[in-house]
């Protein structure tokens, strides 16, 4: 009998420690966007490095060795760029960014976000490379969509 209680009160202090309400990466992603809204950027940096570094520990739901982020995480990291952007932190901002596009590389928000970075940071040239990049993949994604019927390209009856 006492074995059983050790083994139960083995699971109970378990339990205990284990933290289960412990927020999601889309918790903290909210609450850097609720920051963000408030004009508190530098503390909403943190909530969405906490909402990657939640994300990182998590097993990716994609097959094993897949290098495809999750929504989350896309999200926290863009989220990141724009508030060290808005709290000044302009060189990590640029960092932030360049992770985001090497995280989604044919993602043209990324490399917008990126251009917008550099911009602030007084690095024109980079800023107008990676406009120009973003333009390109924008023109790729349309070019891969189906084209829609215009009212102003269909042919008139006769």
């Amino acid at each position: 009998m006492s074995r059983n209680r050790q083994g139960g009160s083995a699971f109970i202090l378990k339990i205990a420690v284990t933290a289960t309400n412990v927020p999601t990466a889309e918790e903290h992603c909210q609450r850097g966007l609720d920051l963000l809204a408030a004009g508190a950027p530098a503390e909403a940096a943190e909530a969405f490095r906490a909402a990657i570094a939640v994300e990182s520990a998590q097993p990716s739901p994609a097959a094993p060795g897949s290098a495809t982020p999750s929504p989350a995480n896309i999200e926290a990291h863009h989220g990141l760029v724009r508030a060290l952007r808005d709290a000044g932190r302009l060189e990590q901002s640029i960092g932030a960014a360049l992770a985001l596009t090497a995280l989604t590389p044919a993602d043209p928000l990324a490399h917008t976000a990126l251009s917008i970075s550099l911009q602030a940071g007084g690095h024109v040239p980079e800023a107008e490379a990676a406009t120009a990049r973003a333009r390109v993949l924008e023109w790729k994604l349309q070019l891969q969509s189906p084209p829609e019927k215009s009212l102003s390209t269909q042919d008139p009856e006769p």
